[in-house]
């Protein structure tokens, strides 16, 4: 099993493309890159998990889809052809979230 180290969100211009067929790709916008390593510490890599919630081994993805590679465009020059936004999907509640605390005064300090 791996586990997650960091998470970082992912500039705007990356892709996953993904085989659906013989002739077929399809890309996704990537949301976020995750740095994940083996339970043992032993090995690490970087996924990108994309729009649809698919990454590189993931069991959930696209049935028939295999991954094919990473791509980057510049955003002025427009998503790759095969570009396909997923359709909204209902969000699930995994229970109460935090919210980040906000600062709104500087402590005072003794002195």
């Amino acid at each position: 099993m791996k586990r997650i180290v960091e998470i970082v969100p992912a500039r705007p211009g990356w892709y996953s493309r993904w085989r659906i067929g013989p002739e077929a790709t399809r890309c996704y916008p990537v949301s976020l890159w995750a740095l994940v390593e083996e339970a043992d510490g032993s090995g690490r890599e970087v996924v990108g998990v994309d729009c649809a919630g698919q990454w590189p081994g993931a069991e959930e993805n696209e049935s028939g889809g295999g991954f094919v590679r990473y791509l980057f465009q510049l955003p002025d020059s427009g998503p790759p052809e095969d570009v396909e936004r997923p359709s909204p999907v209902e969000v699930r509640s995994t229970g109460p979230r935090r919210q980040p605390a906000v600062v709104t005064q500087e402590p005072a300090v003794a002195g």
